[in-house]
């Protein structure tokens, strides 16, 4: 049965409970808990964590604690019983626990340690207060560590400042905000000191004044190492000031055995000593601590012989010192212990030991010896501070180790009463003696005794030092030889006071003997009294004594004997009739010196004082004595404080007629004494002589008299000194009255009350009378004033003693009243004035409710008075202070009401305009200097807005009703309301209070909303009808809206427990403040459109915050203003622009979220759905949530650490939807530039150029002005856009886009031209030359593009289920790019098939991405067929303004042909079409369009037979017109590859599969393509003529073999054809056997079909190292070869999928352009490949869409891994191709057991060149033909052995290297194949040189030839001449003569070979060039050369890509090709 708990209510949870029972909670360790109820050892209760859970839990899992329960039931509360600082403790760990674990995860390691120390003394700490073990002074020091530590890590970690009083944390409600203002101030300088203040308040207005801190030296003597002495020692440590040469400290003895032990066994570890009293001058001064080290032995210490053994003496040994300030800094920091080592001396002379310690400061090294490296003194120091009570309680173990205390000689600065003491310090200095015969000096020893006036020796009454007990003797140490000695050593004689009086020191001088009996021979003796005859006690000064000759047989025992002689100069003087018959004989020319220094608080050495405490004896001389009083010594006073105030009353009774004046200013002098801060602790002494020992009944008479009487004269006197002194001695003056007649009142039962009571009255009026005096020409007179007014307010305690708190109050407000009420006395009489004025308020008169009606007003008046006129603002910042604290202290009497009225009709008005100055001033002095002005400080502001929040806070209902009723007019109102709104709105703006002070903060809030309550109605009803006013309604909203956008109250950002708090104890102030801002505007009416569009931008910020129900409440406003303005105007056009405008700024800001669209579309549309402007209304909503949400996109991308694409994507598309949707040009324009600097920090300048021209398209060519905007100043719209347009040119420049900026140029100078601004034509024209040339020498990379498809519902708006394509970086392959978009997704998953998605994957939520690469179509097809525009040019308009883009797709249709596949392999060819063209304003646009259409296998064969007749032409025109021709290689593995595929069954497949019968008749509509692919094959066999003839010329000796292999499978290749073709008997020479170098050529060409009229080369056939671009990626493949990759079969059979079969077409025609390029190898492994599965790693077998490939770069990764090397070996060696379908026909060079076949190695070995042959000398000269190569991207050695020569060729002869340029070192290779010998990955242009043979000739133009020498970054280097054009005939006469007519095709020469006339314009159009050169038709096997080749003038530097030329020749073949069609 569950059963309500009655004691069991609250526990912690020691064990976690997993809550495994049904209804079980959930707990874990530490957690508390609220129990509600009780069933057989379970409870059923809630976790404080989360309250709202109810569940069970085992009740041995909770231990219970004391808790205080309220309200009981179902709504109780549970308060834990316990310390608030352990429950703060508590939360604050569990609080800072989370932060702790995000420091590291942030990497602050260093505050993760520290902080992680200070939890763990936090959790030790609150252990010991929950002990219960401490005393009172412990717990409190406890709590002062507890609240250092957690104020300190809570501003480490940013947490809120927590305001503390006595280390308890105060509760706002209970103290007024001026106070809780001070305690956050207090609390926060506690942090910065990591200190706490006792009393969080501070003292006010100096009242109390500071007491300085006393210092003390803790010592400890840890060891002595001395091996040499041997013998006791004793060791005496002081203080010793250098600069005055004087010990100021008493001496510490440390007595020590032989063995360096103390000789006492109890004082082991207990050597240490405590110097005290040190004051904070002490410190400063030049300080040692000297240690005397003195011997007791023998005499001398290595003599045995000099004295017996038995005696011992005390010898000098040795000194040590340690500067103070050398380690003072070291001990203050240090705070413990720290070890020191002294170096002890010893003295070379003993009669200089005396001065032993300064020789050894001043380092007066003769003087004294250094020591062996094992004396030394160890001690440890310790420097501590406070008194000593303090110092004990702190140190509790320290003084436990039996601590000699070491006391200062004389006084310390503060003399303690009680402090009972009465030492005195003598110093035996030196003496001087004879000889006495003797032939050496004496060696003399002084024994003292202190003698009683009885002749009794006084025992224990001497001190050699503080640690060892006193003895009755002293016995100096020992001079070895000095009749001179010189000691200064100090005995310290604590003599008993009782026997003071009366007693001696006798001295006794011995001369100590050395000889064997080493007797000690007494020989003159000294004494001294004590006190002198008059009771002085000696004086502090040196005093010679007489010496007396006596001897061994002398007796003392008669010490009257020698007391009657005189014992120094001053005392035979005053005895000058001695008889010369005495026993004792006074010896002349001897003498004896001491000094002595007495401290004592009983004996004075002062006359004049013991003349006064005996002034019955001298009765004549009493007005003498008091006149003296004055001059004697404050000590001397202090010590006999009550005898003498006894002294002076009594002489007061005695005659007051008479003494009674002189007696008054005794009094006043003593009093005033005691307020010197030495004996400022003697007015406790001083306030207990007057309660129990002051017995002058009748002295108030007279005091009063002599007050008044001073007062009454101040207004004549020139000197003012004594009554200034009076006037501050006057609270002790009034104690001594109130006493007195409290006294006489007691004696008499009350007479004379009334004749006290008027005289008192009397002395006010005197008071009054002196305030009230004009002081302003007479500054004794201000002084005396002042120092009245200070002294004041201290006599009210005193009168309230006798009478009423309201008769106080009156005589109080009488004074206060009769000072000048205006400020014109001076500024300092106001500070004076104003001080008195605040400890009256601070007294505890003013705490009575009753004083306080009477005093409020006057007090009220002089601070109205001084705020009015701005002066002494932080003096009566404090008295306001002090008055709203007691206020609100005692707030719940009645009278309290009326004090806030009095305090609201008087001040509130004056704070208000005081803080708008103060604010005023600080911005401007802010704005000015950048600093404020001291009147000005955050102090300031800070007190008054405290003084202002806490009079709000105290006002109630009636409070206000009173205020707005007392407005005598509405223009006082409406001034009022502007102030107090615009003092709120500077609270909020300028953040008075620092961010972490949250409490201070929110109670702020809390006070202007109350407040802001209450004057709205006022508002409401003066200022909304007839009587509107636009700027209270204004400055109203703007406060409100300032107000909810606070960030103290933006609570979703704080912890869920700080807001529970905040909630319960406020509420959600936003809400309140929103529901009052909703119901104002309601009120407004008609007057709301007044309101638009001005708060359209304010109110949507508070909607923006992050509040729901403020959401709720603010979002329909915008329907209310879209209606009034609908109704006004007709449309919203305002409330569209603005709401538009503001958005954008605050969304960018931060604020909104997803929710917040959603709500807005939500509500507005609901309210505008019943409107009649509903459709235009849905339209605005609609239109203002899409662009929420794009912005929303936006700021997601710029505050994440998004990627440039990501965020530039982003901006695209918001710039777009201003642009197209909401047509916002200034936006539009804004984002502009936004997207231009984003695409210059990412160095996309192109794209930035393109995107400045959007706002350059924008401006005319006009002389408008334009306003100042964004960075641009204000100029005309002409100098703007000649700005742009500069600025665009300069990008384009940076992209290299020239062509892209020359019409700029030229827009620009015609410009100029028109304005004939000659110097800026020039400038221009220049420019657009120098742009011409650019195009043509510099090099330029073509990009790839990339498809990508952006699928799920997580991606962003802007990006979902779209597909865009993108223009890749420099050097980028398709691996790399879906590396990076991998990256910048990385949530998505990468799709691993080209297939359009389907609706799952659209509508999933998750990210799916699509990549391949595709290949540009290009919109200028007519350039790129032009014949004479050179290569360079042509490759621009191949991938610039490109919006068509393709890729293809292999495909079996119908059933698959297993004998040859190429019979229904079909290509799927996909074209899209994007929004805008690439390049453009971004590197990515949007697929507009896609076309899907599919080549037919037939279709596909013609385009891959025509692709590589191009290719071959291209490549024979190169090498038919080089003149000199050192390496063919290229050639040679071209030719080989087509020729070896054709033999191999290459075009005979395609023999079989179309023109076989079958296929004839069942395709009869292929009957013209198959036509075509005949006269295809027919050209492919004459151009393979043609290219072995000019193979055969130029071909290397050692390659004949080769050429003969090429020759003979030419030969088996014609005859394969020659049944289809029978028109092939015609052979050329060269496969003939003649050695015609160059043979005829076929022209005959058939026509090529629509497809492969799209299709455009962008690659050169020569680049053999794969420096071309292409792609890395394995996501994309074009399936006709786009990407050219390579595919290297395993020893898998190919599988049935048609994606197998197209790699088989690859490997009919290898590309040779990516021999060089591991990356595009796909290496098929032995798993059968799949069309739908394949994968995104390039270990996996792929689709021919989809790459598969390594993931380097052949231009962008240098190295290469191992495993692809052999790989990139073979493919070396392989002719390559872009773009073209795929092939099966010419098959790669398949691998001969693994290898590559002979030749191939041979040519490889060739190909290499020479760079660095084998040193090892067995090898043959064929094996030492392999060398290694040294290319930048390839850096791993190639093989381990040289491969293997043809077996059948050139095994016989060796193959010799071909030797490198001579220009070149770098390059092994010749200069005809340029791509070997440069970088083959780097992209830099490293082309070899080209030997040439000059021709008569005038050389041609040689832009687009491969001639280039190898070292082409060299700019110095000027060309070689170049080769002529090609040649197919033997002479120009023969083409000339030989032309006509073709029947089938015909051809104009390549565009290559046809140069350009030099005097011609630039070859460069701004847009592609239309003419088209007329085709010349010509014979068979003739090419037609212009008529006439004209000369160039000059050789152009340029830097061309390797292999570019090549390709740009092969490209001219193709398109020479083509143009004839």
């Amino acid at each position: 049965m569950w059963t309500p708990t009655e004691e069991e209510k609250y526990g912690v949870v020691i064990c976690s409970f997993r809550g495994s029972v049904p209804q079980g909670l959930v707990l874990e360790i530490g957690e508390t808990v609220q129990i509600l109820e009780k069933c057989e050892g379970w409870y059923r209760g809630v976790s404080t964590k989360k309250p709202n859970i109810k569940g069970i839990f085992p009740a041995n899992y909770i231990h219970l604690k004391k808790a205080i329960v309220s309200n009981r039931g179902q709504y109780e509360t549970v308060v834990p019983l316990e310390d608030s600082i352990v429950t703060e403790v508590t939360a604050t760990l569990q609080e800072w626990a989370s932060l702790w674990k995000q420091l590291y995860v942030k990497h602050k390691v260093d505050l993760f340690y520290k902080l992680r120390h200070v939890m763990n003394e936090l959790i030790d700490l609150r252990r010991q207060l929950l002990s219960g073990h401490l005393t009172q002074d412990q717990v409190r020091e406890v709590k002062r560590h507890i609240t250092v530590r957690l104020d300190w890590g809570n501003e480490h970690l940013g947490l809120d400042l927590v305001p503390r009083k006595d280390f308890e944390v105060v509760d706002s409600d209970q103290i007024s905000v001026s106070d809780l203002y001070k305690m956050h101030l207090s609390s926060r300088q506690s942090v910065q000191q990591s200190t706490s203040q006792v009393d969080t308040m501070r003292p006010r207005h100096g009242e109390t004044c500071r007491m300085p801190v006393p210092h003390h030296f803790f010592l400890s003597l840890k060891s002595f190492t001395y091996n040499t002495i041997g013998e006791d020692t004793d060791v005496f440590f002081s203080l010793y000031d250098m600069r005055e040469g004087k010990q100021i400290s008493e001496r510490f003895l440390v007595r020590l055995n032989k063995n360096g032990g103390p000789r006492n066994p109890e004082k082991i570890e207990r050597m240490c000593a405590l110097f005290t009293d040190l004051s904070s001058k002490d410190m400063k001064r030049d300080l040692y601590i000297i240690a005397h080290v003195i011997r007791i032995g023998r005499m001398l210490l290595n003599d045995s012989k000099k004295g017996p053994a038995h005696l011992h003496y005390r010898r000098p040994y040795g000194c040590a010192v340690l500067s103070i300030l050398d380690v003072l800094q070291s001990l203050t920091e240090l705070k413990e212990e720290k070890d020191f080592v002294l170096k002890v001396y010893t003295c070379n002379n003993e009669s200089e030991w005396s001065q032993i310690h300064e020789n050894i400061i001043r380092k007066s090294s003769a003087k004294y010896s250094a020591p062996s490296a094992s004396h030394g003194l160890i001690i440890s120091l310790q420097l501590l501070r406070g008194d000593m009570e303090q110092i004990r309680r702190e140190n509790p173990m320290t003084f436990n180790r039996g601590l000699a205390i070491t006391r200062k000689l004389g006084f310390p600065d503060v003399i303690m009463p009680g402090d009972i003491r009465n030492d005195l310090y003598l110093t035996l200095e030196k003496g001087d003696f004879e000889r006495g015969g003797k032939s050496v000096q004496k060696n003399i020893e002084v024994t003292m005794y202190v003698l009683y006036a009885d002749g009794e020796i006084l025992k224990d009454c001497i001190s050699l030092g503080s640690g060892e007990p006193n003895r009755s003797s002293y016995h100096s140490f020992v001079l070895y030889h000095s009749n001179s000695p010189r000691w200064g050593e100090i005995i310290k004689l604590p003599i008993p006071i009782d026997r003071f009086r009366g007693s001696h020191l006798r001295f006794e001088f011995r001369h100590c003997s050395t000889k064997d009996k080493g007797e000690k021979k007494l020989f003159g003796f000294a004494f001294s009294p004590l006190m002198r005859d008059d009771g002085t006690t000696l004086s502090d000064d040196i005093h010679e004594l007489y010496v007396y000759k006596c001897d061994e047989n002398s007796t003392f025992n008669n010490h009257a004997l020698y007391l009657g002689l005189p014992c120094c100069k001053e005392d035979y003087s005053g005895c000058p009739n001695i008889p010369s018959s005495l026993i004792f004989q006074r010896s002349t020319k001897e003498s004896f010196f001491i000094s002595t220094q007495l401290s004592s608080t009983k004996l004075t050495q002062n006359v004049d004082l013991l003349a006064l405490l005996k002034w019955k004896a001298f009765p004549d001389r009493i007005m003498d004595i008091l006149g003296r009083l004055r001059h004697v010594n404050g000590e001397e006073i202090v010590k006999f404080l009550q005898d003498i105030l006894d002294t002076l009353f009594v002489i007061l009774d005695d005659n007051t007629e008479k003494y009674g004046l002189l007696v008054f200013q005794s009094l006043v002098f003593i009093i005033n004494l005691l307020r010197d801060i030495k004996y400022f602790h003697f007015r406790p002494v001083m306030d207990t002589y007057i309660q129990k020992h002051f017995a002058g009944a009748l002295a108030y008479k007279e005091l009063i008299r002599c007050l008044k009487w001073y007062m009454d004269c101040s207004a004549e006197l020139i000197r003012q000194d004594h009554i200034q002194e009076a006037m501050r001695a006057l609270e002790y003056l009034f104690k001594f009255i109130v006493q007195s007649r409290i006294l006489y009142s007691r004696a008499t039962c009350g007479m004379e009350e009334e004749q006290f009571r008027s005289s008192i009255q009397e002395l006010f009026q005197s008071i009054r009378f002196v305030l009230s005096l004009d002081s302003r020409n007479s500054e004794t007179l201000l002084f005396t004033q002042a120092a009245l007014l200070n002294s004041f307010p201290t006599i009210f305690d005193e009168l309230l003693q006798m009478f009423t708190v309201q008769e106080v109050a009156e005589f109080v407000r009488g004074t206060l009243g009769s000072m000048p009420s205006t400020v014109h006395i001076g500024q300092s009489m106001d500070v004076v004035k104003l001080q008195s004025i605040a400890r009256t308020v601070d007294s505890r008169l003013f705490s009575f409710s009753e004083s306080r009606r009477i005093l409020l007003p006057v007090v009220l008046h002089h601070i109205h008075l001084h705020l009015r006129q701005q002066k002494e603002l932080l003096i009566c910042s404090g008295i306001l202070g002090s008055i709203f604290s007691i206020i609100k202290t005692s707030s719940l009497e009645a009278d309290v009401i009326e004090e806030v009225e009095m305090m609201v009709e008087s001040l509130l008005d004056v704070l208000l305009q005081t803080l708008l100055t103060i604010m005023s001033k600080s911005h401007a002095q802010e704005a000015v200097r950048g600093q404020r002005c001291p009147q000005c400080t955050a102090e300031i502001t800070g007190e008054y807005v405290s003084c202002l929040l806490s009079l709000l806070r105290q006002m109630c209902d009636t409070h206000y009703q009173h205020l707005l009723d007392n407005f005598q007019s509405k223009d006082e109102l409406k001034e009022f309301l502007l102030k107090i709104f615009c003092v709120f709105r500077n609270l909020m703006k300028m953040s008075v209070f620092p961010r972490d002070w949250m409490v201070m903060r929110l109670l702020t809030s809390n006070i202007i909303v109350t407040t802001v309550q209450y004057l709205s109605s006022a508002l409401h009803k003066n200022f909304t009808e007839t009587d509107f006013d636009f700027k209270v309604w204004n400055s109203y909203f703007s406060l409100a809206v300032l107000f909810i956008n606070q960030p103290s109250l933006q609570l979703e950002i704080i912890t869920s427990s700080k807001r529970k708090k905040i909630l319960d104890k406020y509420g959600d102030m936003r809400v309140m403040m929103a529901y009052e801002l909703f119901s104002m505007w309601q009120n407004l009416g008609e007057h709301k459109i007044h309101f638009i569009p001005g708060m359209i931008g304010p109110f949507l910020g508070v909607t923006l915050v992050p509040q729901p129900e403020v959401r709720n409440i603010m979002i329909p406003i915008f329907h209310d203003m879209m209606d009034w303005e609908q109704r006004k105007n007709g449309n919203f056009k305002q409330v569209e622009a603005e709401l538009i405008d503001k958005l954008d700024s605050m969304v960018s800001e931060g604020k909104g979220d997803e929710s917040y669209r959603e709500l807005f579309g939500l509500l507005l549309l609901e309210k505008v759905e019943q409107e009649t402007w509903r459709e235009t209304g849905i339209s605005f909503v609609t239109s203002v949530t899409r662009l929420m949400e794009r912005l929303l996109d936006y700021r997601d991308c710029m505050k994440g650490e998004e990627t440039e694409n990501k965020k530039i994507g982003c901006t695209v598309n918001l710039m777009n939807f201003y642009k197209s949707e909401i047509n916002k040009e200034e936006m539009y324009i804004r984002y502009i530039h936004k997207l231009c600097d984003m695409h210059l920090q990412a160095e996309n300048y192109t794209e930035a150029a393109f995107t400045l021209l959007l706002y350059c398209e924008l401006l005319q060519w006009e002389e408008r002005p334009l306003r100042e905007f964004l960075h641009y100043p204000s100029q005309t719209e002409w100098q703007r856009k000649e700005g742009l347009c500069r600025k665009i040119i300069h990008y384009f420049n940076k992209g290299k886009s020239w062509e892209f900026g020359i019409p700029l140029c030229r827009e620009l100078a015609c410009q100029y031209e028109s304005l004939y601004d000659y110097q800026s034509l020039s400038w221009i024209r220049k420019m657009e030359a120098s742009y011409y040339d650019n195009i043509m020498e510099q090099q330029r990379l073509e990009p790839e593009f990339f498809r990508v498809g952006f699928y799920g519902r997580k991606f962003p708006f802007f990006l979902r289920n779209k597909e865009y394509v993108c223009r890749g970086h420099d050097y980028e392959r398709l691996e790399a790019f879906q590396q990076r978009m991998l990256s910048e997704f990385p949530q998505a998953v990468a799709m691993q098939h080209p297939n359009h998605p389907d609706d799952a994957i659209l509508q999933c939520d998750a990210q799916y991405l699509q990549i391949y690469a595709v290949t540009p179509i290009p919109d200028y097809v007519d350039v790129l067929q032009m014949d004479r525009v050179p290569d360079r040019v042509k490759s621009f308009y191949r991938v610039n303004n490109v919006r068509k883009f393709r890729y293809d797709r292999p495909f079996h249709k119908g059933p698959k042909d297993k004998e040859n596949e190429f019979k229904s392999l079909w290509i799927e060819r996909t074209t899209l079409t994007l929004t805008h063209s690439l390049p453009g304003i971004s590197r990515w646009f949007e697929v507009e369009r896609r076309e899907l259409v599919e080549v037919s296998p037939l279709e596909n064969a013609i385009q891959v037979v025509e692709n590589k007749n191009q290719e071959l032409r291209a490549l024979i025109s190169q090498y038919q017109h080089k003149q000199v021709h050192s390496n063919i290689n290229l050639l040679s593995m071209c030719l080989n590859g087509v020729i070896d595929a054709a033999v191999n069954g290459g075009i005979a497949r395609y023999q079989e599969a179309f023109f076989d019968k079958d296929y004839i008749t069942k395709h009869p509509g292929d009957a013209e393509k198959i036509t075509q692919l005949k006269e295809l094959m027919q050209e492919q066999v004459h151009i393979l003529g043609v290219g072995l003839a000019v193979h055969e010329k130029f071909v290397h000796p050692e390659m004949r073999p080769l050429h003969k292999k090429l020759i003979d499978q030419f030969q088996m290749m014609r005859a394969s054809l020659y049944h289809e073709f029978p028109g092939l008997d015609k052979l050329s020479p060269a496969c003939s056997g003649t050695s015609t170098p160059r043979g005829n050529v076929l022209a005959s060409h058939s026509p090529m079909s629509p497809e492969s009229m799209k299709m455009t080369h962008r690659h050169s056939p020569m680049n053999l190292m794969g420096t071309g671009r292409h792609s890395s990626s394995s996501l994309s493949s074009h399936a006709s070869s786009e990407a050219g990759n390579v595919v290297m079969l395993g020893d898998s059979n190919m599988g049935e999928a048609p994606e197998d079969l197209y790699h088989h077409m690859q490997l009919a025609y290898p590309n040779p352009r990516y021999q060089g390029s591991v990356t595009n190898v796909s290496v098929l492994s032995s798993s059968q490949a799949s069309p739908s599965s394949s994968s995104l790693s390039s270990t996996h077998s792929a689709p021919s869409q989809m790459i598969t490939s390594a993931p380097s770069s052949a231009r962008g990764s240098p190295s290469l891994p191992d495993k692809y090397r052999h790989a990139r070996e073979m493919m070396l060696l392989l002719p390559t191709h872009r773009d073209r379908p795929s092939s099966a026909m010419y098959p790669a060079a398949i691998l001969e057991n693994g290898q590559l076949p002979n030749f191939q190695r041979a040519l490889f070995q060739q190909v290499v060149g020479a760079c660095k042959p084998c040193s090892d000398p067995n090898l043959s000269v064929a094996e030492k033909g392999h060398y290694s190569l040294h290319f930048d991207a390839f850096h791993h050695p190639l093989g381990d052995t040289p491969p293997a020569l043809p077996a059948r060729t050139l095994r016989k002869s060796p193959l010799h290297p071909i030797p490198a340029s001579p220009t070149s070192p770098q390059s092994g290779l010749d200069g005809s194949n340029s791509t070997l010998s440069g970088s083959a990955s780097s992209g830099v242009s490293s082309l070899s040189e080209s030997n040439f043979g000059h021709s008569s000739e005038a050389p041609p133009r040689t832009d687009t030839m491969d001639s280039m020498p190898s070292q082409a970054w060299n700019a110095d280097e000027d060309l070689e001449p170049p080769y002529l054009p090609v040649h197919y005939s033997l002479s120009e006469s023969a083409v000339l003569d030989s032309i006509k007519a073709q029947p089938c095709r015909s051809h104009s020469a390549p565009g290559c070979v046809i140069p350009q006339d030099p005097m011609d314009p630039p070859a460069l159009p701004p847009k592609p060039y239309h003419p088209r050169l007329p085709a010349l038709e010509h014979d068979e096997g003739v090419l037609l050369r212009e008529e006439a080749e004209r000369p160039r003038g000059l050789h152009r530097k340029a830097s061309l890509p390797p292999g570019s030329v090549k390709e740009e020749q092969a490209r001219m073949a193709w398109e020479h090709g083509r143009g004839e069609q």
